[in-house]
C-alpha cells in the first residue's frame, strides 16, 4: 500500500516520528485510498458519515484472513473470495418488507393489464409469455418477496421476478427466504398467507468445564416465505456497473429505489441507459420519489404520477 505523503514540517521531531512510524505501520489505513478503491470495483461513493463503517469493515477481513492491512491490500487484486468478503462487510443490506407501496401497486396494475392484454390476444387461453421484474440492488431479498406475495394475492401466476444485489452474503440471505419476526411485523395482513414457521434457530456454543459442556441457545423466532412462491423468483450476483446484464430476457418492470444515491452522476446515467436496454418497448423502470430528476433519456418518458417516480420505455 502506498503511503500518504502529509506535510508535517510544523511537527515537533517527536510528533513527526510518531507520525512517520504510523504510516510505516502494516495496519495502518488509508482511508481516502480504501475509498477510492470500493468506487472502483462497485461504483459505490461512500459519504465520510460511513468512513468508520469501511474502516471496520476492513479491519474485520483482516482479522477473518489472519492478515494486516497492507497484506490484505495486496491480497485484493488476486484473491476473489477476499475481495467479496471485504465488500460483503463495507455494504449495509438495507432493505424491508413492502417499504413503498405505491410502487408495489403500480407493479401489480401493470402485471394485471399485462395479463388482460394476453387474454385478449389469445381469446380462450392465457400465453406462457412470463411478466418479468427486476429488482436491483435487492440487498436480503425483501422487495422481491413483497413483490411476489402482492402479484400471488392477486390470482397471478404467469410472473419472474430477478433479485440482484453485489453482495453475496445479501444473496444468500435472500435464497433462504428467511426472516426474523420483526420482519413479520412489516407485512400487511393480507399476505401474512404466504408465510410459514421455520425450525427454530439454535446456536449452540460449547465451552470447557470441569463437569460438563456449557450450552447457549438461541431462540430467536424465524419465519420463511411459502415454497409456492419460490417458483416464480430468483437472485443472481450481479454489480449493477458492469457492462453485461444478469439476464438475457428483457423486463417488463425494472425496480432500482435508494440506490443511485450512492453512485456519481455520470455513473447513474450509465446505469439508467443500461437499466433502459433491459427493458421491453412499453415496459417501466421504477426509481425512489425524487431520485435521478435530472435524467432526459430520449427513448423513455416520465409517467405523471403523484407518488411513483416511474419511466416507461417509447422507443428502442
Amino acid at each position: 500500500m502506498n503511503n500518504l505523503t502529509r506535510p508535517d514540517s510544523c511537527l515537533p521531531e517527536t510528533s513527526k516520528s510518531v507520525l512517520a512510524r504510523a504510516l510505516m505501520s502494516e495496519d495502518y489505513i488509508d482511508v481516502q485510498q480504501w475509498q477510492k478503491y470500493i468506487e472502483q470495483e462497485i461504483g459505490f461513493v461512500l459519504p465520510d458519515v460511513q468512513l468508520q463503517w469501511l474502516t471496520n469493515a476492513i479491519n474485520q477481513t483482516a482479522s477473518l484472513h489472519g492478515l494486516s492491512i497492507t497484506k490484505l491490500w495486496d491480497q485484493l487484486p488476486n484473491n476473489s473470495a477476499i475481495r467479496q468478503r471485504l465488500l460483503d462487510k463495507v455494504l449495509i443490506h438495507e432493505s424491508r418488507f413492502f417499504r413503498h407501496m405505491p410502487s408495489i401497486d403500480f407493479v401489480i396494475k401493470c402485471a394485471l393489464e399485462h395479463q388482460q392484454l394476453l387474454i385478449d390476444i389469445h381469446t380462450d387461453r392465457v400465453s406462457n409469455e412470463l411478466f418479468r421484474i427486476w429488482s436491483v440492488g435487492c440487498a436480503c431479498g425483501q422487495e422481491a418477496w413483497s413483490l411476489a406475495m402482492s402479484l400471488a394475492s392477486e390470482q397471478l401466476t404467469n410472473y419472474s421476478i430477478l433479485g440482484t444485489d453485489v453482495s453475496q452474503q445479501a444473496i444468500a440471505k435472500a435464497r433462504l427466504g428467511r426472516y426474523d419476526s420483526r420482519q413479520q411485523l412489516l407485512i400487511p395482513q393480507r399476505y401474512q398467507q404466504f408465510i410459514r414457521p421455520s425450525s427454530t434457530k439454535i446456536t449452540t456454543d460449547t465451552l470447557n468445564s470441569t463437569d460438563s459442556a456449557m450450552i447457549r441457545i438461541n431462540t430467536e423466532s424465524q419465519w420463511q416465505v411459502a415454497p409456492a412462491l419460490q417458483q416464480h423468483v430468483d437472485f443472481a450476483l450481479h454489480n449493477v456497473i458492469e457492462q453485461q446484464p444478469p439476464t438475457s430476457h428483457l423486463q417488463h418492470v425494472i425496480i432500482c429505489q435508494n440506490m443511485l444515491l450512492y453512485f456519481r452522476k455520470f455513473d447513474q446515467r450509465d446505469i439508467l441507459t443500461r437499466l433502459s436496454e433491459q427493458c421491453v418497448l412499453g415496459g417501466y423502470i421504477i426509481l425512489a420519489p425524487g431520485e435521478a430528476l435530472f435524467w432526459r433519456p430520449s427513448n423513455m418518458r416520465r409517467i405523471a404520477h403523484p407518488q411513483v417516480n416511474v419511466w416507461q420505455k417509447i422507443s428502442a
